[in-house]
């Protein structure tokens, strides 16, 4: 009796963390969508060379930092995929809303400073999950920084 209870949690289980997780992570991309729409202002670039360089009037260090997990659903068929093998979409999309947080957060902190751009940006990430030894939802921490840039007002 209490392996069919247990199946029948599992039937009722999977379904609303699916629902809730699909839910959940439309918001989190409607919202990075909205905010990167209104963060155009600040130049952001990868490269170390920068222009007129004898226009800075001040540089200083910018960070953003994201810790994300997917949901139970994403994480149970990641373990599935893992096994058949082949490319792990949840992963991905963990990572890409992982790496657009933490710029857009990098983008609001040089925004707070004063800063025009944001160059030689770079990302550093770690997979907490495997860190802890938990393997129930992919988890990653995700570092962006790079180096905020106020030019002098044009004469």
């Amino acid at each position: 009796m209490g392996t069919i209870i247990g199946f029948l949690w599992l039937l009722v289980a999977l379904p609303t963390a699916f629902l809730i997780g699909w839910v959940t992570e439309r918001r989190h991309i409607r919202s990075l969508e909205e905010r990167e729409r209104n963060s155009t202002d600040v130049r952001v670039s990868n490269l170390k060379e920068i222009s007129c360089p004898k226009s800075v009037q001040s540089s200083d260090l910018v960070m953003g930092h994201v810790v994300i997990a997917t949901d139970y659903w994403k994480s149970t068929a990641a373990k599935l995929r893992n096994l058949v093998g082949g490319e792990m979409k949840s992963a991905q999309m963990l990572m890409i809303r992982a790496r657009r947080e933490a710029l857009l957060r990098l983008i609001e902190q040089a925004r707070r400073r004063g800063a025009s751009e944001v160059c030689n940006v770079r990302f550093e990430f770690s997979n907490i999950s495997m860190m802890r030894g938990n393997q129930v939802a992919i988890q990653v921490e995700l570092l962006a920084y790079g180096t905020a840039l106020i030019r002098m007002p044009d004469d």
